[in-house]
């Protein structure tokens, strides 16, 4: 029981990796929020979760909105009693190039990747503080670390996302907020389903990935189950890297 005494809340959790971590956490002993636009699969984790003798509860959640955040946030605490670890799971992703990405194709990548997390460690911060302290953790991407031929946007706003997790765990250490980013290589979710399903992309991704294999929700989930956890409790201001010897190379 690494979480047991903790409340979590996770962006993104109605599915994919977000929801995969909301399991493990609360295997683990956290007690969970889950906050989604997709509210029939957020409800559908929430349910899972509960079934499973977890506790678990989703709340509609924008992260673009600063109301929708601050709503989550109250919730952990009226509910649960304080907010101990956050996750910034929640992403869209675009394969755009430069050139081809758009005024509103950009906005859209920074407002929910970038801003997104902003607005939820904004708003968490004062909860963890009366709680005691915390863990903030942010899913970059091992596209904030290195450039690649397209997703120009996607770029950068997981690089905006590793530095933003710096800049907060320099201003946050004395009040033992933690916050660490998490980088992913190539991982089979929901959201890379559909560039997946080229298999020549696939399989050249695979051939490049020294494991040999995609990653699964799984490989992340475990990871940031020890930045959650006490055991991470000297690791702020750092980066996890978890892509199969991807960036070794």
């Amino acid at each position: 029981m690494r979480l047991e005494g903790k409340v979590a809340l996770i962006s993104g959790g109605a599915r994919g990796m977000g929801a995969v971590e909301a399991k493990l956490f609360a295997e683990e002993g956290a007690k969970v929020v889950i906050g989604d636009v997709l509210e029939a699969e957020g409800k559908e984790t929430e349910a899972e979760v509960n079934e499973s003798g977890g506790e678990c509860i989703f709340i509609r959640l924008d992260v673009t909105a600063s109301s929708d955040w601050q709503a989550a946030v109250d919730l952990a605490v009226q509910r649960f009693g304080g907010l101990h670890v956050l996750v910034n799971n929640a992403g869209i992703s675009n394969r755009a190039t430069l050139e081809d990405t758009s005024d509103e194709a950009w906005d859209r990548m920074l407002d929910i990747n970038a801003k997104g997390v902003f607005l939820g460690t904004r708003h968490a911060i004062p909860a963890m503080r009366d709680s005691g302290g915390g863990s903030i953790i942010n899913i970059s991407s091992i596209y904030g670390l290195i450039g690649s031929r397209t997703s120009a946007a996607y770029h950068a706003s997981k690089g905006a996302v590793r530095l933003l997790t710096k800049a907060t765990a320099i201003q946050h250490a004395s009040e033992n907020i933690r916050c660490n980013s998490v980088h992913p290589g190539f991982i089979q979710t929901p959201m890379t389903q559909a560039s997946f399903s080229d298999e020549e992309h696939r399989e050249r991704l695979i051939a490049n990935t020294p494991i040999g294999r995609l990653g699964v929700p799984e490989d992340i989930a475990k990871g940031v189950l020890y930045l959650a956890s006490d055991e991470s409790s000297y690791v702020t201001g750092t980066e996890l890297v978890i892509d199969g010897g991807f960036t070794a190379q």
